[in-house]
């Protein structure tokens, strides 16, 4: 028998380990990326159920309402004019107007969806990931061969599936890797089952973009920057490049995930999937944003609207803030593992410091892109009252995550009296999933700046009978969005 240490000092019997690889592989005479393509190859529409199809149109919706939301944002305008300036081929439509090569579709749509930082999210023991981060690939894919509204969701479903399950048997966090690393997989996996392509081509474009993109977590750790946003555009873009490549023959790695040096043996460890056991329905455990703001503090700013609206309390009388919370939260967001989170001077420091996110509610009742304005993230008031906040991470709730997000809240005044509030779950968890009526307000309030009344019931009506049209039609609507504020 002999033995090796891995990336992360963990010693492993390299003798078992082959052995097992080979049981695997010779039971079905294909290699791990092969039996995950082969999956992505024969998913169908049929094969969603009624309520997968009805979350994933909420999803498509929800995304594009965050995505126009971020048209006139700094980074993105200056996205936007490189993707002018560098030009393409124009088979993917931007949003705003304009078209360009897919790839390049793909990285301005996934920024526009990932800027403002209210997309929705999946929830693994050791990860967290978005997973509408990949509807960018998607989007630009399917539009690149004329494709149909159904095409679109079985890809974005199957970008769902191998993005979640990834997240459940093999995550990265705690070895240094962003959770973009197993979206590497699922961006070219859906893209290139948008493309249509072959298993076999399928494999190569999911080998070469998991191969090429580790991504490191100092993206979200310290003082943060606009990588934060930028990190998974960059792997929608990639996985897109990756099946173009592997549609005009180029191959990848064979045994990108149990070879010598690959995926497992570097990065993740042994896991296994048997993706000929998946099936297409795992949207319905992902969860959507109410608040604007880092998925984990979602339950703790209902908590502080709770709080808020209890009769007596008074934000300008507050001495002291304190936050139970679940670890992931707390390490996260709240000033353990990943960093300080009382200097916040730019958006993406405020929308990952669990304390600037209390105060600001507090302070103003919500949370939303109007919050993230500079003026506002550094005003005395909110800087003030987040130096009063007090994270602390409780083992019970951390054994209750993923399942559920507790959040205790106590704010306590000059003159003693203490408010208290706790939540566990929301509208948009995956107990309580948005409804349709639901995400059609949050579309609205975030694309009426760039939009018409007229405009916003014409991509809503395409959203919802999506699996009835092209997505041509969808994206000739979304050109006609203003790219600035009515």
């Amino acid at each position: 028998m002999s033995t090796t240490t891995g990336a992360a000092g963990a010693t492993t019997d390299t003798t078992t380990t082959a052995a097992a690889r080979t049981s695997v592989e010779g039971s079905t005479g294909r290699t791990e990326v092969q039996q995950l393509a082969d999956f992505v190859a024969a998913a169908r529409y049929e094969d969603l159920s009624a309520e997968a199809v009805e979350q994933l149109k909420v999803r498509v919706l929800d995304t594009l309402g965050v995505a126009i939301g971020a048209l006139d944002a700094p980074p993105l305008i200056a996205i936007r004019e490189l993707v002018g300036d560098l030009g393409g081929t124009p088979q993917a439509t931007l949003i705003g107007g304009g078209r360009t090569a897919p790839d390049r579709a793909a990285f301005h749509t996934s920024a526009l969806s990932r800027y403002l930082d209210f997309m929705d999210s999946y929830l693994a023991k050791g990860e967290t990931n978005h997973p509408s981060d990949n509807l960018g690939a998607v989007l630009a894919a399917v539009e690149s061969v004329d494709g149909t509204g159904q095409e679109l969701l079985t890809a974005l479903a199957v970008a769902y599936q191998v993005h979640t399950r990834l997240s459940d048997v093999a995550p990265v966090r705690a070895k240094g890797f962003d959770h973009t690393t197993q979206g590497a997989y699922a961006a070219a996996a859906s893209a290139a089952k948008g493309m249509r392509l072959s298993a076999e081509q399928i494999a190569h474009a999911i080998a070469i973009s998991g191969t090429a993109n580790n991504a490191l977590r100092v993206t979200r750790t310290g003082n943060l920057s606009h990588w934060k946003g930028l990190a998974y555009p960059q792997v929608a873009k990639e996985g897109t490049f990756a099946a173009l490549l592997a549609g005009r023959g180029i191959t990848g790695p064979e045994e990108v995930f149990e070879g010598n040096k690959g995926f497992k043996d570097s990065i993740a460890g042994e896991f296994t999937i048997d993706w000929s056991a998946e099936d297409l329905e795992s949207v319905r455990r992902t969860i959507i944003k109410r608040h604007n703001a880092e998925i984990h503090s979602q339950t703790a700013l209902d908590a502080a609207q709770d709080v808020r609206a209890q009769d007596g309390f008074n934000v300008d009388a507050i001495s002291h803030v304190r936050l139970r919370t679940f670890d992931v939260a707390h390490s996260i967001i709240g000033g353990g593992e990943e960093g300080d989170k009382r200097t916040i001077r730019t958006k993406e420091e405020a929308d990952h410091s669990l304390p600037w996110m209390l105060a600001a509610v507090l302070l103003d009742g919500e949370l939303t892109p109007a919050q993230y304005h500079h003026e506002r993230i550094v005003a005395d008031d909110v800087q003030d009252l987040m130096a009063k906040v007090e994270i602390v991470p409780d083992p019970g709730f951390s054994d209750r995550f993923p399942q559920a997000m507790p959040a205790d809240l106590e704010v306590t005044l000059a003159d003693g009296t203490v408010f208290h509030a706790a939540q566990d779950s929301y509208e948009g968890f995956h107990t309580d999933p948005l409804s349709w009526e639901g995400a059609r307000a949050k579309f609205d309030l975030l694309a009426a700046p760039f939009t018409t009344a007229d405009l916003r019931e014409e991509i809503a009506g395409i959203v919802h009978d999506l699996d009835q049209l092209r997505v041509a039609d969808l994206t000739s609507a979304l050109a006609k969005v203003s790219a600035t504020r009515a």
